[in-house]
């Protein structure tokens, strides 16, 4: 019997634990997921966040000169338990996918011309209002104006001036970005007016 087919009891109506009982661990996990993963919170004045993807820059953002930052691995996974998590970038050190490859996370390397255009497409082809994003470059500056929640990064690179004035939020780290998505509260506090 194919492993989806479906199981019927006498009265022609399907039983939960049939589903469960032929569902790997793995497959239950991706399904739960595939239905639960959003960031839901109401912020007086700045509207309704109902977030399902994580949208990054890597090199300036989440990486130094093409390494990923200390810290960034655990705090990925954390969200990743509900936001699907999309990086892009131009992969100017080629490392990106070596250094993401233990992160849950959708990786795609842009053309070089371009790139603040494809970003800003990219975002709005996932359906903006449901995207969180973060940048520090100038090529982000679309994709964090397009994205319902745009976050800016001015780490060790600094960031791009138009940039910051695209983003709603500017944090000094990508940790401290982070962690408002982990602490939710804080982005209420920091936009709610």
């Amino acid at each position: 019997m194919p492993i989806y087919e479906p199981i019927y009891n006498k009265n022609a109506t399907l039983l939960k634990e049939d589903i469960l009982a032929l569902l790997s661990k793995r497959e239950l996990s991706y399904l739960i997921k595939k239905v639960l993963v959003t960031l839901e919170i109401d912020i007086s004045g700045f509207g309704q966040l109902k977030l399902e993807y994580l949208v990054s820059d890597f090199n300036g953002t989440l990486a130094l000169d093409g390494k990923l930052l200390p810290n960034i691995k655990p705090k990925l996974t954390s969200i990743a338990e509900f936001l699907k998590i999309v990086v892009l970038t131009s992969d100017e050190f080629g490392k990106a996918k070596e250094e993401l490859k233990e992160v849950n996370c959708s990786l795609h390397i842009l053309e070089e011309k371009n790139m603040d255009t494809q970003k800003a497409e990219f975002v709005t082809n996932l359906g903006s209002e449901r995207v969180v994003a973060f940048g520090n470059g100038v090529n982000d500056r679309k994709m964090l104006k397009v994205a319902k929640l745009g976050v800016v990064i001015v780490g060790s690179e600094g960031c791009a001036t138009e940039t910051l004035l695209a983003a709603d939020i500017q944090v000094a780290s990508i940790v401290d970005g982070f962690d408002l998505l982990l602490n939710p509260r804080r982005l209420r506090a920091t936009l709610k007016f």
